[in-house]
């Protein structure tokens, strides 16, 4: 069973989506509240929300939007970009969140990180791995390193990580298909780890096919955002994940 995370990135407070990572190329969606009571309505409990603002500036920025749409909803929010410090992890879950995507710290203090895994425990604490051609990205996609994305993911595994946002740059917001070799690779690596795919849905089918693959999750947004997501045609999943969405908040990693 496929877990449905549909995504809101943000900035100047807007709801927003690039293309390829590139931030000349954003386009406008509308207010985050708004957009997420139109997916809750739509059945969707979970919610991915990048603070790109943060993920630029190297601090939280939008720690307001977080906090209005964790009030005006009941969708369980994980929340990334910009946590670089203990008080931007404050910031995060003192507004709402229920678990944090932490990307470029991990790269860039690993010593931090893995405290913090170890203080708010796996099922708070996702990884993200922002992958360009199998090499991870950081600080909002803008600088690229040399670290392979199998050492990077065996790093933490070993650490005890059990959640990893994968998102591959070339295909994010490009709405031109998955990297879903990259994804079943992944798995036979790491077979028993929840990998969050993420970057490139166009349509239904994707998601069906990362189904079908196994993969245990999906982010997607500009797909939905462009009407390109038949909801009917993934009804069946929706209904799937119900039985992990209607638990608490506090609880909901419970049956992951």
């Amino acid at each position: 069973m496929i877990e449905l995370i549909p995504a809101i990135d943000i900035i100047n407070g807007e709801c927003v989506r690039l293309t390829k990572g590139d931030y000349s190329q954003k386009k406008v969606y509308g207010k985050p509240i708004d957009m997420a009571a139109e997916l809750e309505k739509t059945g969707f409990k979970r919610l991915h929300m990048v603070d790109l603002d943060g993920a630029k500036s190297k601090h939280v920025v939008n720690a307001d939007v977080l906090s209005e749409v964790c009030k005006g909803t009941d969708l369980k929010v994980d929340f990334g970009g910009g946590i670089k410090t203990q008080h931007d992890m404050d910031t995060a879950f003192d507004n709402g969140a229920s678990m944090v995507t932490i990307g470029s710290i991990s790269y860039t203090n690993p010593e931090m990180f893995a405290d913090w895994l170890k203080r708010y425990g796996p099922e708070r604490i996702i990884l993200g791995a922002d992958v360009l051609d199998g090499k991870i990205a950081i600080n909002g996609w803008l600088e690229h390193t040399e670290r392979d994305i199998f050492d990077f993911i065996g790093f933490y595994k070993a650490k005890g990580i059990s959640q990893v946002l994968c998102t591959d740059i070339s295909k994010d917001g490009a709405l031109s298909g998955t990297s879903i070799e990259l994804y079943r690779n992944i798995m036979k690596r790491f077979p028993d780890l929840h990998l969050i795919a993420s970057g490139g849905v166009s349509s239904a089918d994707d998601i069906i096919a990362l189904d079908e693959a196994g993969i245990p999750a999906i982010v997607f947004g500009k797909a939905y955002y462009e009407g390109r997501i038949d909801i009917e045609r993934i009804s069946h999943l929706i209904k799937k994940n119900e039985r992990l969405w209607d638990l608490p908040k506090e609880s909901y990693h419970a049956l992951m």
